[in-house]
């Protein structure tokens, strides 16, 4: 979906239309959950501090969020979904992965899908959504945002290689700061340059991972689109108004454990490890972790592991904290999602039309 948060309120809020929108509360310590386009030309981005997004976009027009409304849109754009396959993989409340090698629409192409989805989408809801058709998923992740906003991109598998070779490093998922630095020491800025150096060399520098980055450089990837994907994790995390020390956090962690422990149990969910996370006042982020023998059985157990998690931060008494978080990983048994995208708090056209069916199309945000 295109910027969704945004263009929700834009469509439901005509006053909001072709004006750069903020989706943020206000406040000193408050970050962008989205911005509009209009808000994306003064640089305004996603996660971005409300205060920063303010000072580059004097005009913007700040709006809360509102994620019950939200899930209730991604709902309706799930239901457009399941009318061609039932093979959704949810990755947020604005993006998914479809495999489309067997449409249950009848529709001949994965770009005809593509077309008919984004079609019902503006017709029925009203909002716009980009999508990537390629022949695997993670290609068409990248497709996904090449036509940004309201595209439709076509990747054909003859046209991989090509497509590829070109692009930096950091467009590979996987591929973050540190690993673009260690690759550019190696003289690998491009995915063209990740070739030359081969799977031997990679493999040798980074172990199984080179050999992925090897892989992807050459377009492959296997990993198949799951509906029933598992949930990975729960957590809840707050901005504090102030900065707190370390031995003012207990109420916040209190609060904080009480939330994900609901929600873990409304999801029937019962999770092994138990994680804290916090992030200092000079925005480092650390986290601990906790694997008992056996998995917190209630509330009380669950706030006792937070606070043996608590003494293992290992900083100064004095230093001073602007984030917290609980959550809960590794669950033994996760059910699917059973809405568009799962979760939703704040916590990233060919001109032809002969694609053949097998692929996946990516609505990216």
């Amino acid at each position: 979906m295109d910027a969704f948060y945004a263009s929700v309120e834009q469509r439901d809020d005509p006053s909001l239309r072709g004006r750069p929108v903020v989706v943020a509360w206000r406040g000193p310590r408050s970050v962008v959950c989205a911005a509009s386009y209009e808000a994306r030309k003064s640089g305004v981005r996603s996660a971005m501090p409300a205060l920063r997004a303010a000072r580059l976009c004097p005009d913007a027009v700040f709006v809360p969020p509102d994620f019950g409304r939200y899930r209730a849109v991604s709902r309706q754009v799930r239901e457009i979904f399941a009318r061609h396959t039932d093979l959704v993989e949810p990755l947020s409340l604005d993006e998914a992965y479809l495999d489309v090698s067997q449409p249950r629409s009848g529709l001949a192409t994965g770009t005809a899908v593509a077309q008919a989805i984004r079609a019902a989408i503006r017709a029925e809801l009203g909002l716009t959504a980009s999508a990537g058709v390629a022949p695997n998923r993670f290609l068409a992740k990248i497709a996904s945002d090449w036509r940004k906003p309201d595209g439709l991109f076509v990747l054909r598998p003859h046209r991989v290689m090509d497509f590829l070779a070109p692009l930096p490093v950091e467009r590979l998922p996987g591929v973050g700061r540190v690993m673009t630095a260690r690759l550019a020491a190696l003289g690998a800025a491009t995915v063209e340059d990740l070739r030359r150096l081969g799977p031997q060399a990679l493999a040798a520098h980074f172990g199984r991972w080179g050999l992925r980055l090897s892989e992807l450089a050459l377009g492959i990837d296997d990993s198949p689109v799951r509906p029933d994907r598992p949930r990975l994790s729960i957590s809840c995390e707050d901005t504090f108004a102030e900065d707190l020390p370390l031995a003012s956090l207990a109420p916040a962690l209190q609060r904080l454990g009480e939330r994900a422990w609901r929600l873990a149990q409304g999801h029937g969910a019962r999770a092994r490890t138990v994680v804290l996370k916090l992030k200092t006042a000079q925005f480092r982020t650390l986290t601990r972790s906790l694997t008992p023998p056996q998995p917190p059985r209630s509330l009380a157990e669950l706030a006792a592991m937070v606070a043996v998690l608590l003494q293992r931060v290992g900083l100064p008494e004095n230093t001073r904290f602007r984030l917290a978080g609980v959550g809960l990983a590794n669950f033994d048994s996760a059910p699917a999602a059973d809405d568009l995208f799962g979760g939703g708090g704040p916590t990233a056209a060919d001109r032809g039309t002969d694609q053949p069916a097998a692929g996946s199309v990516v609505g990216g945000s």
